[in-house]
């Protein structure tokens, strides 16, 4: 699994610094940052861990770090009253049973300090997870977070996939998804173009939610085409 950690407008520096650390303690070393608060104090709490943070990637946008990847995995909370996701959150060890064997790009998106990730990022992402804290005090530092699902992921390597089964791209995906949408199009279903746009949307959040191959994502497709050109003559007949 090629897994990077992203941290989404980290607050502190140190937290920088010490979330870099317990990447090499398990044996990560790709990080990306969108607008981190990146100082001298970063490098000082990393330690032994400096080069991390001089390899890390910087961008500004969020959408530049999802490109990235095949996969992104977003932390969160406990969901609040605005948030219901699409399905409950995987723990970390859930995570680990799903990603099992997965080459793929994977992202890991940790959010801010102070308020984690958006709603409308989480909304963008594949999964998310969460780790059960006790309803006390349910919100850990940033590094700790890093330092739980990283162990988790850790535990156990996978082992090498078939060589011929490559992970589908978010590009392929995307395809698969633009596929579907079409033949709804001339499907006319269902007929309101509003509800046409949520099956499209949970669609969409099924693929994402998949671990799909290339292979995969175009044996769908094919049939999907097929049936969308079959009533496409069908309609050319009849006028």
């Amino acid at each position: 699994m090629d897994a990077s950690v992203v941290l989404v407008e980290p607050e502190g520096p140190a937290n920088i610094g010490m979330v870099a650390r317990t990447m090499k303690n398990f044996g990560f070393s790709r990080l990306v940052l969108i607008n981190p608060n990146l100082t001298e104090e970063s490098y000082s709490y990393a330690v032994h861990a400096k080069d991390i943070l001089e390899n890390a990637l910087v961008l500004e946008e969020f959408g530049e770090a999802l490109e990235l990847f095949d996969l992104a995995v977003g932390t969160t909370g406990k969901p609040g009253k605005n948030y219901i996701p699409d399905r409950a959150p995987l723990m970390p060890w859930e995570l680990r049973e799903t990603l099992e064997g997965y080459l793929g790009r994977v992202g890991l998106f940790f959010g801010r300090e102070s308020i984690g990730l958006r709603n409308e990022e989480l909304a963008k992402l594949d999964f998310t997870v969460t780790i059960p804290t006790s309803d006390s005090y349910p919100i850990m530092n940033l590094a700790q977070a890093v330092a739980v699902v990283l162990y988790e992921l850790a535990k156990k390597r996978p082992e090498p996939a078939v060589e011929a089964l490559t992970p589908a791209t978010r590009k392929e995906k995307e395809q698969l998804v633009k596929t579907w949408a079409e033949l709804l199009e001339v499907l006319n279903y269902p007929k309101d173009a509003e509800r046409r746009e949520v099956f499209v949307k949970v669609f969409r959040r099924f693929v994402g939610r998949a671990i799909l191959y290339g292979r995969e994502v175009h044996t769908l497709m094919g049939p999907l085409r097929k049936a969308r050109l079959r009533l496409e003559e069908c309609g050319d007949a009849e006028r």
